[in-house]
């Protein structure tokens, strides 16, 4: 057998690949020991992010976010109700749109949680000088971005149906309560 030499930065690939299945085992140990479903975690995650991006969510946007139909979009929403971790709320300007909020009780779980793991991360940055802070950053943004466009099989997210999320979002799928946002 002949020994093929790995692209330059691929050690760096593997690493990333061993901190996203270590995050993602972080994520699952928390969703199991609070009864959640891994996808209840990444929807808390998206809203949190929505919510410090100033963008407001719908039961639209969230269901497109994570890949889910009307109808799982839906569940999700009242299962995460039920447990008293986010709510919906009528927008002031628009009684027809639901918007969804995480609940401060969901903030304070995730805090409890994954605040040390946070604590750690900000400390081991201070260890590095910003040029290496903005190193950092532009790399993570960048793998962020390819994936976000591409989808990890270069094709790009679709829906089944070739509709892609970007698309489907610049349609404004699910913005009303007249579709799955009823609360």
């Amino acid at each position: 057998m002949v020994d093929v030499p790995e692209p330059d930065g691929m050690d760096l690939v593997h690493l990333l690949r061993e901190v996203t299945l270590r995050l993602d085992l972080a994520g699952a140990q928390f969703a199991g020991r609070n009864g959640l479903h891994p996808t209840d975690l990444r929807a808390l995650i998206g809203l949190l992010d929505a919510a410090r991006a100033g963008t407001e969510s719908t039961p639209g946007r969230l269901g497109a976010g994570l890949g889910l139909n009307s109808a799982g979009t839906t569940a999700l929403i009242d299962r995460l109700e039920r447990l008293g971790l986010i709510r919906r709320v009528r927008d002031a300007r628009d009684r027809r749109r639901v918007l969804l909020e995480v609940d401060e009780r969901a903030v304070a779980l995730g805090q409890s949680f994954f605040g040390p793991l946070i604590d750690r991360t900000l400390a081991l940055l201070t260890t590095f000088e910003p040029g290496e802070q903005a190193a950092i950053r532009r790399f993570l943004s960048g793998v962020r971005d390819t994936v976000g466009e591409e989808g990890a099989d270069g094709k790009g997210e679709t829906d089944g149906k070739g509709e892609t999320d970007g698309e489907r979002k610049a349609a404004g799928e699910g913005e009303t309560a007249e579709a799955s946002d009823r609360p």
